[in-house]
């Protein structure tokens, strides 16, 4: 779980702390202050970690890559800063790890100007660099998990990769380096959601479906899996969207006579089920985000954009629940929304605020502003808070 995220000079991001983070932290603010800008930053460092640092800033930014992604504003030769601290299991031990990154251009060419891995290997003392790097040379401790030794008795390893290559993406391919590893799988295990309806619709090629993909387009091969290898959780599923959709009775992937993937939908009001062209958007995103819900395999940390989206405004309180069983369960849940209904069910511990103020992104608790937080407490909800207008002056009462 991510405890706290720290953030400078990525796009409109100049300096963003965010600390004691929850299980599901739900961000709200109006259009262009920053949100897609704080969801960026998960793809951009999953992207940096699959491919490397030249490819993901050309991912964010364009040919320009490193000049449109860093902070406008800020000189070329400052760095792009991500650092997260978060729980990880090391050899056997729950460990409060941090994650250092620094970006930059050398030469006109990105590079990873530092990268650190670090942790307290007892419950006394400074945190312990496993891995650090710079520009492609550095060191890694591969015996870390032998904590009978003393610090000054544990093996470095000079070790060098690529300078635009990120240190855990080749060292945690290697089981010896223990930190590295673990945070490179929960890194890989991210998802970060931006579904879309005409991706998901229509016939698909027949492929190994066990997650739904970020555009959602393998929508019926996910289908088609969970019934077959998890029946029980597919009727829990179909069940849900029969409660929260009138008139579907039932959801069937099948295959078709070509050889390619297809769902059909059963209404109590006609004898035969139809392909999904002739559905409403809201079912499937409905479907999709439950099948994505009720993952057998849930993703570590998941990213969802105002999910709302298509959705009926009734099915925004249902679907807020399900999100926060979901990061009961052991996930995390980042979510950014417009919704009041979505806000409404949102317990106030969860809530963040984004604002800009010339240019530049500020992220706020609900529980910073005492006018707001005292409201909620008091029994309001926050989306009729949010409605009307409440959140104006929200930071100037927050800094007092």
């Amino acid at each position: 779980m991510i405890e706290a995220i720290h953030i400078a000079n990525f796009k409109a991001l100049k300096s963003i702390n965010l600390a004691d983070l929850p299980p599901l932290a739900v961000f709200v603010g109006k259009n262009g202050v920053g949100k897609t800008s704080l969801f960026r930053v998960f793809s951009f460092l999953k992207s940096c970690l699959s491919h490397n640092v030249r490819v993901a800033l050309q991912h964010e930014g364009g040919f320009n890559g490193f000049k449109d992604v860093i902070t406008r504003g800020v000189g070329e030769s400052e760095s792009i800063v991500i650092q997260l601290k978060f729980y990880l299991t090391i050899a056997g031990k729950r460990r409060l790890v941090t994650y250092h990154l620094e970006i930059g251009l050398e030469g006109r060419k990105p590079v990873v100007r530092r990268e650190i891995l670090r942790y307290k290997r007892a419950a006394h003392g400074a945190p312990f660099h496993f891995i650090d790097f710079s520009k492609g040379k550095g060191i890694a401790v591969s015996n870390e998990e032998d904590f009978s030794k003393p610090d000054t008795e544990l093996t470095r390893e000079a070790q060098a990769v690529d300078p635009d290559v990120l240190a855990i993406s080749s060292l945690g391919q290697l089981k010896r380096f223990k930190a590295a590893t673990a945070f490179r799988e929960l890194i890989g295990n991210w998802h970060i959601s931006d579904f879309h309806i005409n991706e998901a619709r229509g016939k698909k090629t027949q492929e190994l479906g066990t997650h739904l993909s970020r555009s959602g387009d393998n929508l019926p091969s996910v289908a088609l899996h969970m019934k077959e290898e998890h029946p029980e959780i597919f009727e829990t599923v179909l069940q849900k969207v029969r409660e929260r959709v009138p008139g579907i009775s039932d959801i069937e992937a099948r295959i078709s006579e070509d050889g390619s993937l297809l769902i059909r939908y059963a209404d109590n009001a006609f004898q035969d089920p139809f392909f999904d062209f002739n559905v409403s958007d809201g079912t499937i995103k409905m479907f999709a985000y439950l099948l994505l819900l009720h993952d057998p395999k849930p993703h570590k940390v998941l990213c969802v954009e105002e999910p709302e989206n298509q959705l009926y405004p009734e099915l925004m309180t249902i679907l807020a629940e399900e999100f926060q069983e979901y990061a009961s369960k052991g996930g995390q849940v980042f979510v950014s929304t417009h919704s009041p209904q979505f806000l409404n069910a949102i317990p106030l511990e969860s809530l963040f605020l984004i604002e800009k103020d010339r240019g530049v992104s500020r992220i706020m608790p609900f529980t910073a502003d005492p006018l707001v937080r005292g409201q909620i407490e008091a029994g309001d909800k926050a989306g009729y808070l949010w409605e009307q207008g409440m959140f104006e002056g929200f930071s100037r009462r927050a800094n007092r």
